[in-house]
């Protein structure tokens, strides 16, 4: 697989938005002069062109440009499975923890209303066997 240099990878921005070199380079705020003999001379960009270009194009992917990684638009970029699979699973334990959490609080007033009743019981008991 051969690299695709900054260079073009700049020609396929210029390309995919259907502006002209000097279009371009307003929309990134250089002269067009720096862009025209980027291109004429073959050179790689400043970084300052880089910059300037992921600045006015914020939906242009840095690992596309800088990398050869991934597609040329971020909307294209698909997310990890593996974390949207991590905030369900997140989300599950939160609710199966409110869920724990309110049943102990039943358990501890039930075993208290248990507790009472065995008192009354024994009570009962007592009077029963006094009398």
């Amino acid at each position: 697989m051969t690299e695709t240099s900054v260079n073009e990878k700049i020609r396929e921005i210029i390309s995919y938005y259907k502006l002209s070199d000097r279009q371009f380079s307003i929309k990134i705020g250089v002269t067009q002069s720096v862009i025209g003999s980027m291109f004429q001379k073959n050179t790689e960009p400043s970084s300052k062109v880089i910059r300037l270009t992921l600045n006015a194009f914020t939906d242009i992917s840095a690992d596309w440009l800088l990398r050869n990684k991934g597609p040329m638009l971020i909307s294209e970029i698909k997310p990890d499975p593996s974390i949207e699979q991590m905030k369900r699973l997140v989300d599950t334990i939160t609710t199966l923890q409110g869920i724990i959490t309110e049943q102990t609080k039943t358990n501890q007033l039930l075993t208290e209303e248990l507790k009472k009743a065995k008192g009354e019981l024994a009570m009962l008991k007592n009077e029963r066997n006094i009398g």
